[in-house]
């Protein structure tokens, strides 16, 4: 299953005095994209089963424009021996390095084997991390996609929660484990969706900043639910902004437009009259033989032109207040939008907290059975848990296998094997 989240992109831009020659508007987009992952990016190092998306684009200075190999860019999956094989750039031993330094070698490589006077821009992203591996007192061990924000618990309860048992006390043992893994996911879930609801109504209200509701004031986690709320709701504020700025900007485009319009209406009208008067004095002339005819002809050809532009005028202004009041009309249409955005978010906003209130009431209710029927459970409930169940994270460093000690909130990485053990000695 291919992972929703493309995290980790590493681009390898030129460092030589060439990277001017690109467009404006490209340079920027292509910087904004490094600063965008910090961190992460040059940490991660990929392994054997990371699924990789490679891509390869050359700047053609003389058509100014980017050129795309199709022959390279494709989806790569880092094989056994920890590397791709890619056409023309040839086999690259990925496993251990950054998605950074395998697209420096890629487009290293290409322009030795071309000769390229200009060094092609590669780009490295992961569309799937390597799985994860889950085995001992579980449901259903096995292996299983990597989240990002992957964790003990999260792990367990993909290999569907704890492993029934025989023995009637551990079975309320496990089910008091699973019913409280379930509570403690609901928990987090019920604390995102208020921080969200509130950044609706602050939304709706027009608000600067997002009030801590009173459910999550008590909450540890509250400010930085609250702070994440408040990026989003900045990042939509820019963009409805940026929109409506350019929608106002077109309508003062056109308005003065419209006023350049209306003021050579305002000449040529005075043109037409003169052209009139003109016409009116040598048509007398004319009867009286002063003039000739072709001087009469000629001044009601340059009055017929000079009505014509009026009308292309007239045509362009007509036009232009039209362009302007639509304008106006999609500025209207974009507030009511996000109105009716906001308004359909926060009914499935308060839904959503709806089903978790239910869904919570019935973990709480398995808890209690559980510790009604097993005296042991009651451990638990007081954050014991150490006595019943243990995990061990076996992880790869740097060639090495490791075993170690981790708890439900213990982070896990690509590539760890979980191991869930009933402990002994219960009491």
């Amino acid at each position: 299953m291919r992972s929703k989240h493309r995290l980790l992109t590493a681009v390898a831009v030129r460092r030589t005095s060439g990277l001017h020659r690109l467009p404006g508007c490209i340079l920027p987009a292509l910087v904004a994209l490094l600063v965008a992952m910090p961190g992460l990016a040059d940490e991660y190092k990929l392994g054997i089963m990371d699924k990789l998306s490679i891509r390869v684009v050359e700047w053609q200075t003389a058509e100014g424009k980017f050129r795309e190999w199709p022959g390279i860019t494709g989806e790569y999956l880092v094989g056994p021996n920890g590397g791709v094989a890619l056409p023309f750039a040839g086999e690259l031993k990925v496993a251990g390095r950054t998605t950074a330094d395998v697209a420096q070698e890629i487009a290293h490589n290409l322009q030795m084997r071309f000769g390229l006077s200009d060094l092609p821009e590669a780009s490295v992203e992961i569309l799937e991390f390597r799985p994860i591996f889950v085995a001992g007192e579980v449901h259903a061990p096995g292996k299983y996609p990597y989240d990002p924000e992957m964790t003990v618990l999260k792990a367990v309860s993909l290999a569907g929660g704890m492993r029934r048992g025989l023995d009637e006390g551990q079975r309320y043992e496990r089910d008091f484990i699973n019913a409280q893994g379930g509570y403690d996911v609901l928990i987090a879930e019920h604390d995102r969706l208020v921080a969200k609801r509130a950044r609706l109504m602050s939304e709706e209200e027009g608000s600067d900043a997002i009030r801590v509701p009173e459910e999550l004031k008590s909450n540890p986690k509250a400010a930085k639910l609250i702070q994440d709320e408040t990026a989003i709701m900045e990042t939509n504020r820019s963009s409805v902004g940026l929109r409506l700025k350019g929608l106002d900007e077109l309508r003062t485009l056109y308005g003065n437009e419209i006023g350049s319009l209306e003021k050579k209406m305002d000449n040529q009208s005075h043109q037409l009259d003169l052209y009139r008067k003109e016409l009116d004095r040598t048509a007398k002339l004319a009867d009286q033989g002063l003039v000739t005819s072709a001087r009469v002809l000629g001044l009601e050809t340059t009055l017929s032109e000079t009505q014509s532009n009026m009308l292309d005028i007239d045509a362009a202004s007509l036009r232009a207040k039209q362009e302007m009041n639509k304008a106006a009309l999609d500025s209207v249409d974009l507030q009511n939008e996000q109105k009716s955005k906001r308004a359909a978010e926060f009914l499935e906003t308060q839904q959503q907290l709806d089903e978790n209130a239910l869904k919570t009431i019935m973990y709480k209710r398995l808890m209690n059975e559980a510790l009604v029927n097993s005296p042991a459970a009651s451990q638990l409930a007081g954050g014991d848990d150490s006595k019943l169940i243990s995990y061990t994270v076996v992880r790869t460093v740097d060639g090495k296998v490791q075993e170690i000690p981790a708890g439900e909130s213990t982070p896990l990485f690509p590539g760890d094997l979980v191991k869930v053990a009933i402990a002994n000695g219960r009491s």
